[in-house]
């Protein structure tokens, strides 16, 4: 019997990947870089391999190869900078990088395959800057790239700046040599905004996932991931008693209080404390005290609570859900890092259809 465990819906992770292409209008290059967002990449790739994607997005040569030796034949690219010496590597792994480094550029144009030109329209991270195209049009007529890409900054807010680097973005198209076959831009927030696509590909990432970027967006998407955990002790405390490091939470009256094993050791963080809430049965209970490293209390007071019961602190419950944005806000945290941030101590249970939480 598993005493903690994440679980995977990977049929809403399809489901939102559908809804993405349909609103855009073309191919998917889903992102599923960071072991896909904390969810198992290739679980992942292999449930989005239904949906005909045009390829995947990873950070890394080293995700890229997980894929490959899982079986994706689909193109892979690599959206962060490579170094010169990983070109090998890439090049054994069929991998294609996004480059924006002009030495690295004529490099990877000696092993005679495709790559695509990274643009920096403003997030000033990475690429060639939009207004010095120029300056680099010999090499790129040397080394011809297959594609071109963006990325916007703040595609989840309606502040202009989306507008500003579609512009950019098409000032250094016009500069190119010649226009690539495969132009992409759009992440989630950006086809949520603005649909169709009016490139060749959109990239979405954390909405495959279950996190929306707008509030009543024109795409709500279904959550995926869930963490669960089975109580393993519960006490009756008297009026007064603490729970927890530095004892920030004290009884206010008789109270009972379950322990779960997850911690912030497993990525359900320490800014929680206090502040988290979770399922049991479809009801709302909170924590109690501090996270610690390993264990997490909550008080189940007014509840029927049992050891063995399945606490749920991310995901559905009943007619209840605790969303990845809504955990992420009570502990002040980022979504994304939320999510990449479930540790690997936590099993994955990768699942197509509703089963029963006690098989897992």
């Amino acid at each position: 019997m598993t005493r903690a465990w994440v679980e995977v819906d990977l049929a809403a992770l399809r489901r939102n990947g559908a809804a993405v292409s349909a609103r855009a209008g073309v191919p998917l290059l889903p992102m599923v870089k960071a072991d896909g967002y904390g969810l198992g990449a290739l679980h992942v790739a292999l449930a989005l391999e239904e949906l005909s994607p045009w390829g995947y997005g990873v950070a890394t040569v080293a995700e890229g190869e997980e894929l490959r030796r899982g079986g994706i034949t689909r193109p892979i690219i690599v959206f962060t900078p490579i170094l010169r010496t990983e070109i090998d590597a890439m090049r054994r792994a069929d991998l294609t990088p996004g480059l924006g480094d002009p030495a690295v550029m004529e490099s990877w144009a000696r092993t005679g395959r495709d790559w695509h030109l990274q643009i920096d329209t403003g997030m000033s991270r990475a690429g060639l800057r939009w207004d010095r195209m120029s300056w680099y049009r010999d090499i790129l007529v040397r080394t011809r790239p297959a594609g071109v890409f963006t990325h916007f900054h703040s595609a989840d807010l309606d502040d202009g700046s989306r507008e500003q680097q579609e512009a950019r973005f098409e000032e250094a198209l016009a500069e190119l040599p010649e226009r690539p076959a495969l132009i992409h831009a759009e992440n989630g927030p950006a086809v949520e905004a603005n649909a169709p696509s009016r490139w060749s590909l959109c990239r979405p990432g954390i909405f495959l996932y279950g996190v929306a970027s707008r509030v009543g967006g024109a795409l709500v998407p279904e959550p995926v991931v869930a963490l669960r955990a089975r109580i393993v002790e519960i006490r009756t405390l008297s009026e007064g008693d603490t729970v927890s490091y530095g004892a920030t939470w004290r009884a206010p009256g008789e109270r009972r209080i379950a322990t779960v094993p997850v911690g912030y050791a497993d990525g359900y963080r320490r800014a929680l404390g206090n502040r988290g809430v979770a399922l049991l049965g479809g009801h709302r209970i909170h924590v109690a005290g501090r996270v610690t490293m390993d264990m997490t209390m909550l008080d189940v007071t007014d509840t029927d609570a049992a050891l063995g019961d399945v606490v749920t602190l991310l995901g559905h419950d009943g007619d209840d859900v605790i969303t990845v944005s809504e955990l992420a806000e009570l502990g002040e945290l980022s979504p994304y890092e939320l999510l990449t941030g479930l540790r690997t101590r936590l099993p994955r249970v990768h699942r197509e259809a509703e089963e029963s939480e006690a098989a897992a």
